[in-house]
């Protein structure tokens, strides 16, 4: 009896996706950024979640077309308005609404907006004992769960083993140089998000704690620093981490061609079939140096899905002169099906793993 109902729910769903559209799929892959501090009905992007079925947004409050005017985040009261009108815009009223809010210098909720704002980064929580650790990422946790915020792109799981590198270990965003204790504190922090119902990304996959440059400004290359060390948090992070974001390094003894985030050898091969992960995969930003200098924008799509990649983050962020819109990501991707260059089959895929995603919120 059992049997047969799970084949009958089995066969529902393959029918039910059967009927999703291919433009459908594609928007569930794009996670955008827009300017804009509102979201009524009439707005572009609440337009274009609607017409293209847009998985994700990524909310920012620094505005590099205009430092004097927010980006998306002004106040407690007008980022919850936001996130409502931004659901309401969803077909299905579980749009992923993401911010990184790690703690330290990098969190997007500041007390100059009415927010707590004084998170602890990372290296300062390992000073801290298990229960102030707790206390703290449940009110980071509870405090974005207030504003509508459903998905956090963190913990930074990068091991602090380069006293050169600036990004990870300047900013002081490792919880250390141990495997076992940075997953240990990792694992708390995504304890305390999913307790208020908010999601979160292990990054950077496969370690961005060894290099010595910003993937932010160009090309990074890690091959004779990375350590096969940096994977061991993905390993004891496996079944609870609900995504993994994948850094835009490169290291040639994992893909002599590609960097992580577009090579199929590192996703596919490496984090799915060696490490085990059958979850949600999400690019670092699309339009960071170490991919926009080398690549076109469609041949980074291409690439990127191919590669394995489930969310495409795209955050119009960087460059205010090569903001991207949905309808051309969508359009681009179809013309890339079109011409047999990406398989119906891996957008499917892609899509399924997200829809199991969404139904944790």
């Amino acid at each position: 009896m059992i049997k047969s109902v799970l084949i009958f729910f089995w066969m529902f769903a393959v029918s039910v996706q059967a009927n999703v559209s291919l433009e459908h799929k594609i928007g569930q892959m794009l996670m955008v950024g827009f300017y804009g501090t509102t979201a009524p009905a009439h707005s572009q992007i609440c337009q274009d979640i609607r017409s293209y079925h847009i998985g994700a947004v990524i909310l920012f409050d620094y505005n590099p077309v205009n430092r004097k005017k927010a980006k998306n985040i002004a106040s407690k009261a007008q980022l919850k308005q936001l996130t409502s009108e931004l659901q309401a815009c969803s077909y299905d009223g579980k749009l992923l609404i993401a911010v990184d809010q790690e703690g330290g210098r990098v969190q997007r909720l500041k007390s100059k907006y009415g927010f707590y704002g004084h998170f602890p980064k990372a290296s300062d929580v390992a000073k801290m004992n298990q229960k102030q650790i707790e206390q703290t990422y449940l009110k980071m946790s509870k405090e974005l769960k207030g504003v509508g915020i459903n998905y956090d792109l963190a913990p930074v799981v990068d091991l602090d083993i380069n006293p050169r590198n600036h990004v990870i270990h300047g900013l002081g965003r490792s919880f250390g140089k141990s495997p076992e204790v940075v997953a240990s504190y990792a694992s708390t922090f995504i304890d305390a998000m999913h307790h208020y119902g908010v999601l979160t990304a292990l990054k950077h996959f496969p370690g961005h704690g060894s290099s010595e440059g910003d993937t932010h400004k160009g090309y990074v290359d890690v091959t004779q620093l990375w350590h096969s060390k940096e994977l061991q948090p993905y390993k004891l992070l496996n079944q609870k981490a609900d995504t993994v974001m994948v850094a835009h390094v490169y290291n040639r003894y994992l893909d002599a061609k590609y960097p992580a985030t577009l090579s199929k050898k590192t996703i596919n091969g490496l984090l799915r079939k060696q490490l085990g992960f059958n979850g949600v995969v999400i690019t670092d930003d699309l339009q960071m140096g170490a991919i926009s200098q080398k690549y076109s924008a469609e041949k980074t799509l291409e690439l990127a899905i191919n590669a394995g990649n489930d969310i495409l983050l795209i955050g119009n962020q960087l460059d205010p002169k090569r903001t991207q819109s949905p309808q051309t990501l969508v359009s681009t991707i179809q013309k890339l099906v079109a011409s047999h260059k990406i398989e119906t089959k891996r957008l499917t895929e892609s899509y399924q793993r997200i829809q199991a995603l969404k139904k944790r919120l």
